[in-house]
């Protein structure tokens, strides 16, 4: 069940609407990403199977809302008293911030001294990039599925028609609020991935952003996770109840990855 104090905006409130120098082997600079819109989370339907696995569509809406936003911004909104964003956008933005890192460690290992892993550097860049840009993506879902989950709580509730209506509205969009947790848990799984590839052949000299990068990865991860679990008594679909359980039982590896990626990089800097 999602946080229904934050839906109603307290006790007998109504939802609140949300207003819309490192060391290097050479000085290369990260092209600018175009972050596409969101597609719209399906209210009717239970859950939206395609997009458990992580892949979103996009949207004519335009540029997503975590792109255009400032950091202040950002932050003013999430410490404010309304429903978005909240802990799930907080876990995309930990998944953009890790693929990040790791296209950052990537660009800083180029040049001769790295001309023996080159096409594989220049795969985890690439792949880092998408990443960073899908996190964002699921971020703004995020936001956009727990605010259909208020706009569920506003229906009316006059008449015996209207409650039943409200219910099923209510039940189908917290439902659908599990998706973006496990496009998020999908995208850090990848990140680490990455992380670990990029450890023994990338840059020494910034080390450290790798295992930054993978406790930003471990954090958005088990944070999708509880998000997850919190909205599968929702979810009647048996299969579909399947399939996100199976995503949640992932994020122990995630997390002793990540761990693992840390520990390497701490004994590299000690020595």
């Amino acid at each position: 069940m999602v946080d229904t104090a934050r839906q109603q905006g307290g006790a007998g409130g109504d939802i609140t609407a949300r207003r819309a120098a490192r060391p290097s082997s050479e000085d290369l600079s990260c092209p600018a990403r175009n972050v596409g819109g969101i597609a719209q989370l399906p209210r009717k339907n239970a859950l939206n199977r395609e997009r458990i696995s992580g892949h979103t569509a996009p949207s004519p809406e335009g540029d997503s809302m975590m792109s255009t936003e400032t950091i202040s911004t950002y932050l003013e909104g999430l410490g404010a008293r309304q429903p978005t964003p909240g802990g799930g956008a907080v876990a995309g933005i930990h998944a953009a911030q890790a693929a990040a890192l790791v296209a950052m460690v990537a660009r800083y290992s180029s040049g001769e001294k790295y001309k023996d892993h080159a096409a594989e550097i220049s795969a985890i860049t690439e792949k880092a990039d998408i990443l960073a840009a899908r996190a964002i993506q699921l971020a703004d879902d995020d936001e956009k599925a727990f605010s259909a989950v208020g706009d569920a709580y506003k229906l009316p509730r006059d008449t015996d028609g209207d409650k039943a209506k409200r219910k099923e509205a209510i039940a189908a969009a917290t439902a659908n609020a599990a998706v973006p947790p496990v496009g998020v848990i999908g995208t850090a799984r990848q990140i680490i991935d990455l992380a670990q590839t990029l450890l023994p052949i990338g840059n020494r000299n910034v080390i450290t952003d790798i295992a930054a990068a993978a406790e930003a990865a471990r954090a958005a991860a088990t944070t999708s996770r509880v998000n997850v679990e919190i909205n599968l008594p929702s979810v009647k679909d048996e299969a579909v109840r399947a399939q996100l359980l199976t995503a949640t039982e992932q994020v122990s590896a995630i997390a002793a990855d990540a761990e693992n990626i840390t520990s390497q990089v701490r004994e590299v800097i000690s020595r």
